[in-house]
């Protein structure tokens, strides 16, 4: 199941890891572990913002996939389930 995964980082904490020389390793931690079909950044509503589209088998995956947002960049994090063009006519078909 694709899932969007929508994180909006902690002001203080990305610049922290940004004066550090961290900010570019921990993302690229993060996108080699989850190994995202697309990703996105820019900033929302005036935060430093990271979108990604990632593949779950199950509902367990929330955790191990979001407490790394949490624990190592304070970011708010929200999860949504999504479709590309083929996973939406696959759907479509099947309604009577």
């Amino acid at each position: 199941m694709r899932v969007m995964l929508k994180a909006t980082l902690d002001t203080e904490k990305a610049n922290e890891l940004l004066r550090g020389g961290k900010m570019a390793e921990e993302v690229k931690g993060i996108l080699d572990r989850l190994r995202p079909e697309a990703a996105y950044f820019g900033p929302l509503g005036g935060r430093r913002t990271m979108l990604l589209v990632v593949h779950m088998q199950d509902s367990s995956e929330v955790p191990p996939v979001g407490e790394p947002f949490f624990t190592h960049l304070n970011a708010q994090v929200e999860m949504c389930p999504v479709m590309n063009a083929e996973d939406l006519q696959k759907g479509l078909s099947q309604l009577g």
